[in-house]
């Protein structure tokens, strides 16, 4: 913690971080903003997320993973999703997570295409996971179809200074052994991530043994699928082997608090993991499942929880639980030399928080402030690659009035379907 301090912002990157009276003296600076009592921190980067489910936010609450899925999900998507619904949705998610402190985000859905034109288009910083699944759904026939279209819009997005586009298959469950094989062939080729859902609930731990003789995590090891750039989502399922797999492969694990206590689905072991030397990063998951995409509220369930599983009050500390939605999410993207702290020469994702506030007030620890305390109602300022896009709690990135009326139109075409 710097008190007292500046950071000087030159061609979309952090030029320097120096204290504010000696800024004044040295530096010329075309525009110079004043934030008496508040925190400058990194963006946020909420390592999980599938955007556009924030139109069906709240349509399916209070039931387990797979009736949530099979019953309710997956016909609502079969149904509704479009380009335009993916647009849409997106759309809104990404101002949700401006304002909110996010500067980055990871996306795993359908029309990824539409998701990866929205993020350039509102200026936030993505990494886009195309699906792959064996199965037709809206988007592709059978994984081949999922993996053509899928590079088609890798091809399209390689040079975009603030879209990555990698790999998504859907689950080990979702995925048989040749399609698997061939992603992480690609994956090598085109030195690209792979995001999956994997040791998600017990039901697909056991399945897994009883199909295939093995735990998912060994299954996608032998398949070439583990690695360092590997992002492993939920994994609430986790034994002494798995941990060592981690630790040999140097995957990631996507730790989504909310999400999985919602779904009844378990309890990543976090403070385990990181003992261990795995990397853990946080992510929201879809607002169909949490319900929100506010990664302050998602970092402190997540040191909440932590405690509570290791039976540990010193567990995942305030300062850990900062590090996972920072500079732990950017390594997981494999990002961590341009984002997730606040050096000179890394991209000026940064977003600022009003400690100064009646609900913050006093401050003693400003990180445990930060974790533990209401914040995300209270970021004021945040900066994409050194662009403002939210400014004195005003959202610069997209126009709110038609974000809300496009929200209020979709809700009132599908709830008029349900009816």
């Amino acid at each position: 913690v710097l008190k007292d301090h500046a950071l000087a912002i030159h061609q979309g990157k952090i030029h320097s971080l120096l204290p504010s009276a000696d800024a004044r003296q040295q530096l010329s600076a075309t525009t110079v903003l004043e934030l008496p009592q508040h925190v400058l921190i990194p963006g946020l980067i909420n390592a999980h997320g599938h955007a556009a489910m924030s139109l069906f936010r709240g349509l399916a609450d209070d039931l387990p993973l797979m009736p949530w899925l099979q019953e309710h999900i997956w016909p609502a998507e079969g149904r509704w999703v479009s380009d335009d619904f993916v647009r849409d949705g997106t759309a809104l998610a990404i101002a949700e997570m401006l304002r909110s402190g996010t500067t980055c985000f990871s996306d795993m859905y359908f029309f990824p295409n539409a998701a990866a034109a929205m993020a350039a288009q509102m200026g936030i910083r993505a990494q886009v996971v195309f699906p792959i699944l064996d199965f037709p759904t809206v988007w592709a026939r059978d994984a081949a179809e999922y993996i053509h279209k899928g590079l088609a819009v890798h091809d399209e997005y390689k040079h975009h200074p603030l879209v990555t586009v990698g790999f998504g298959p859907h689950a080990p469950y979702t995925v048989s052994d040749e399609p698997m094989q061939r992603i992480a062939t690609l994956a090598a080729e085109l030195d690209s991530p792979i995001q999956i859902h994997a040791h998600e609930t017990a039901h697909e731990v056991a399945e897994s043994l009883q199909l295939h003789g093995k735990r998912p995590l060994a299954r996608l090891a032998e398949l070439g699928l583990l690695g360092p750039r590997t992002q492993c989502v939920h994994m609430t399922q986790v034994d002494d082997s798995d941990i060592a797999l981690l630790q040999q492969f140097g995957s990631h694990i996507i730790h989504c608090p909310e999400s999985n206590l919602k779904l009844a689905s378990g309890f990543c072991p976090v403070q385990r993991l990181l003992s261990a030397g795995v990397n853990v990063a946080l992510g929201t998951d879809g607002a169909a499942s949490n319900n929100d995409l506010d990664l302050f509220g998602e970092l402190r369930t997540a040191a909440l929880l932590a405690k509570a599983v290791a039976g540990d009050a010193a567990a995942v500390p305030a300062t850990t639980a900062l590090e996972m939605a920072t500079i732990n999410g950017a390594r997981a993207l494999g990002q961590e030399d341009r984002i997730g702290s606040l050096e000179a020469g890394k991209a000026a994702d940064i977003a600022a928080i009003d400690l100064g506030t009646l609900e913050a007030l006093p401050v003693y620890h400003p990180v445990s402030q930060l974790v533990y305390t209401n914040s995300a109602p209270r970021v004021s300022h945040v900066w994409v690659a050194g662009q403002a896009r939210v400014s004195n709690h005003q959202l610069l990135a997209a126009d709110s009035t038609g974000l809300l009326q496009r929200a209020r139109q979709w809700q009132q075409s599908i709830a008029g379907s349900k009816e």
